[in-house]
């Protein structure tokens, strides 16, 4: 009697446990540069779209498209406003990157963002003499011409902005023309605007404040964090923030 014929052994499994560590981590790793300010709306709805499962037919091993969802893309699309609002915000903040980079580079101005919107931070020692609200307009008038072409950029189009003036905790001058910080913080934000203006910028979308030494970003016990908290913040503002 014949030998019975060896059966072939299964094939290994084993690279499947490595397959799936590595989409783990190629997963995480587009995860991390994923930037929700600088989403594509449109690709996002179309995948949003994509990865929907048709409900009035059995799907066996994938997910399909119904029939017109691609039609309705344009609605779906107008639920995003939020996402869309915040990409055009991350485009000025690049735009402000490129367009400030020599301000930046000199010190008189820096860029950041908080709850607030994005914050275009003017150094007063810069801008202005200790005590006074006068502009050291032959030393920024470059400066502010660049902020006034800002404002006018389309991604800024349905925006308001902000102008807040800030003072260290040092009194004012007893021979100064003003009573006290509060006074010199919201002139100095006053002036600001008058210059923005004159060089083309909407004033009508502008609003200003005054806020003296009462938010301080560094400690006022060093002429270092004096100096910081001596500051203009021009905002962009965010949804919410008026």
């Amino acid at each position: 009697m014949g030998k019975k014929a060896k059966e072939p052994e299964k094939p290994s499994s084993a690279w499947q446990g490595t397959y799936g560590d590595m989409i783990t981590l190629m997963l995480c790793f587009f995860v991390m540069l994923y930037n929700p300010s600088e989403v594509d709306v449109t690709q996002l709805a179309t995948i949003t779209q994509s990865l929907q499962m048709n409900e009035t037919e059995s799907v066996s091993g994938g997910m399909s498209l119904s029939a017109g969802r691609l039609s309705d893309l344009g609605n779906n699309i107008n639920s995003l406003p939020a996402l869309e609002k915040g990409r055009s915000l991350g485009l000025a903040k690049k735009k402000a990157v490129s367009l400030f980079a020599p301000d930046v580079k000199s010190n008189k101005i820096t860029i950041t963002s908080d709850e607030r919107g994005l914050v275009i931070t003017l150094a007063s020692d810069s801008f202005f003499e200790e005590g006074s609200a006068e502009l050291n307009i032959e030393e920024t008038r470059g400066t502010l011409l660049r902020l006034s072409e800002f404002f006018k950029l389309p991604e800024l189009a349905k925006r308001s902005f902000r102008i807040e003036g800030h003072t260290d905790s040092t009194p004012v001058a007893e021979s100064s023309r003003f009573e006290s910080n509060w006074e010199l913080s919201a002139a100095r934000s006053m002036n600001v605007l008058h210059y923005l203006a004159d060089y083309g910028a909407d004033e009508n979308r502008f609003s200003i404040a005054g806020y003296a030494d009462t938010k301080p970003k560094f400690s006022n016990d060093t002429p270092e964090g004096r100096a910081y908290n001596r500051r203009v913040d021009i905002i962009i503002l965010d949804e919410g923030h008026f």
